[in-house]
């Protein structure tokens, strides 16, 4: 984990820097963007494990979905948001985010937060995959296909996919996939789950391919005869 490459991206650089000072003292290998430079540095390209993108005013708040959009469009790794606790209101919990850390931005929290995402991404591999009908979770690389289609999930879209799919047939409520998925109670509650699970039916289901149901007043499971 020390070896992490983590990007931190912002409108103010300053206090970036001086949190990506902190967290490299703490073991992550970190650099530091204003979020003007973000088509430069050409992030598909680059080695990255991590982003983390700050909303640090009211300001920020319009501009952070489109900035999250754009990360996500160039590079699938996870994403945290370090956010000032004004921004809470307008956030929206179906937005590209993995985690979130409210300011003032605590190393210590961030880093935990880093590491606990990046070992669920990294850890549970060794040439594995889930199959489940015409659905294929290749769980080295990371992806998902659909008869041979490429499905484009994020990460926490990722995540609640194959723990659904690992416990196929069994009936979750919204509050135990947030414990199980998300870590913690996070902030956006049962909407969270909704949310979530709406776009990855739309990306990885159609009028042939069922997998994700909704049990009424309950919750979610993945059908069993999947």
């Amino acid at each position: 984990m020390s070896s992490a490459s983590v990007l931190l991206i912002g409108s103010q650089v300053e206090p970036l820097r001086e949190l990506g000072a902190a967290l490299s003292e703490r073991g992550l290998s970190c650099r530091t963007a204003a979020a003007g430079d973000l088509s430069s540095l050409k992030l598909s390209s680059t080695s990255l494990d991590l982003v983390l993108v700050a909303a640090q005013t009211n300001s920020d708040g319009p501009a952070f979905e489109a900035l999250t959009r754009k990360i996500r469009a160039e590079k699938r790794v996870p994403l945290i948001a370090l956010l000032a606790g004004e921004n809470l209101d307008d956030l929206d919990p179906g937005t590209y985010m993995d985690d979130f850390v409210i300011k003032p931005w605590n190393p210590d929290e961030v880093v935990a937060r880093v590491k606990r995402i990046l070992r669920h991404r990294t850890g549970l591999g060794r040439g594995e995959c889930i199959t489940c009908g015409d659905l294929v979770i290749d769980l080295d690389n990371c992806e998902v296909t659909v008869s041979g289609h490429l499905a484009t999930l994020t990460f926490r879209e990722y995540e609640l996919l194959k723990f659904l799919a690992r416990n196929r047939g069994r009936v979750f409520t919204r509050d135990s996939l947030l414990n199980e998925v998300w870590g913690y109670d996070y902030y956006g509650g049962d909407r969270t789950v909704d949310v979530h699970i709406r776009r990855l039916r739309g990306k990885i289901e159609d009028s042939t391919h069922v997998f994700i149901e909704t049990v009424r007043n309950i919750g979610y499971r993945f059908k069993k005869d999947s």
